[in-house]
């Protein structure tokens, strides 16, 4: 099958016998008909609500009907660079430009089609009995839905994750990154860790304070994990850079705020 080429130009109207003999030598390419628009003005062809009909004629007998305007108003059809034609007719095909939530939306898609994923758990100290209870059944649900679960070794929320994942009696499937070594937590806290098949310490931040070295923790969580969960007051900095952070890298975030 013969592919017709068809090159949108501004639309010029002859008004004059010399113009006419012009428009004439362009016929073999195509022909324009419609009411006559100001030389003048050279306008591209757009979408409006007070539109004149135009209708392009190419010489295999096709026809494509498009709009003009005197207004600037709606979408306009793409320049030359931009415009593919092809096939027997004319189809016109604009450059895309997506969303910048488009891979965003697209990760969220395929995390939900590949089941089972990484996800980190970052959370406050400072939590009631009931909170620390819905957690550990949020942790539960997730392990033995094949999840694996990423969190620190603090108390509050990070207890309450271990406890969790602790019940589903899958080991493998939790992972706890300490900001320090062991014996910088708490005598709590080791006792439970204690329970924990992969512990991951990091003596080498003994010498930095508590919130450096768990700044760094909360950053390595991120980069193995694919959603973060948080449970975090609105005044929580750390937690809200590190929700942040997690963004940034086109990670999951869920954010759960207790005030």
């Amino acid at each position: 099958m013969t592919s017709t080429r068809l090159l949108l130009l501004p639309l010029l109207t002859p008004c004059t016998t010399s113009a006419a003999a012009s428009s004439s030598r362009l016929s073999s390419s195509f022909r324009v008909s419609g009411p006559q628009i100001p030389f003048n003005r050279k306008q591209w062809l757009c979408g409006n609500k007070r539109h004149q009909g135009v209708c392009l004629k190419i010489d295999d007998g096709n026809e494509v009907n498009m709009l003009s305007s005197d207004d600037e108003f709606g979408t306009p059809v793409p320049t030359q660079a931009q415009t593919v034609v092809e096939g027997s007719g004319a189809v016109l095909v604009s450059e895309y430009k997506p969303s910048p939530d488009v891979d965003y939306l697209q990760e969220l898609l395929a995390i939900q089609q590949q089941g089972p994923r990484n996800i980190g758990f970052f959370g406050t100290r400072n939590m009631g009995f009931m909170h620390q209870e819905l957690i550990e059944i949020l942790s539960y649900a997730m392990v033995i839905t094949k999840n694996h679960i990423f969190t620190s070794g603090a108390s509050g929320t990070n207890a309450a994750v271990i406890r969790g994942a602790l019940r589903a009696e899958m080991p493998e499937l939790l992972t706890v990154i300490l900001p320090q070594s062991l014996e910088k937590q708490p005598p709590e806290s080791q006792e439970l860790l204690s329970k924990v098949k992969n512990v991951i310490e990091k003596p080498h931040n003994d010498h930095l304070p508590l919130i450096e070295a768990s700044r760094l923790c909360n950053m390595d969580i991120i980069s193995q994990v694919q959603q973060v969960i948080c449970f975090a007051f609105h005044d929580s900095r750390l937690l809200m850079e590190t929700c942040q952070e997690a963004k940034n890298l086109r990670k999951i975030v869920t954010l759960f705020y207790l005030d």
